[in-house]
């Protein structure tokens, strides 16, 4: 397992509170949930600046076919 990291975080209540409910977790995973979300969405916006330049070698189909 790797080393975590102590912090000290200020949030707003209904922040919290609304971000504990949408996730069904306590406060520890959902601050950890969101902290991905952060991390994936700058993957996401770096994999969207691809959009229509990468070609593949492999049609839809068999690509399919592969499953």
């Amino acid at each position: 397992m790797e080393t975590a990291r102590k912090i000290t975080v200020e949030v707003p209540p209904e922040l919290l509170a609304r971000a504990q409910r949408a996730s069904g977790s306590g406060i520890t995973r959902t601050v950890r949930t969101g902290l991905e979300l952060v991390a994936a969405s700058h993957a996401y916006a770096r994999l969207r600046q691809l959009r229509g330049k990468v070609r593949f070698t492999r049609t839809p189909a068999e690509l399919k076919a592969d499953r």
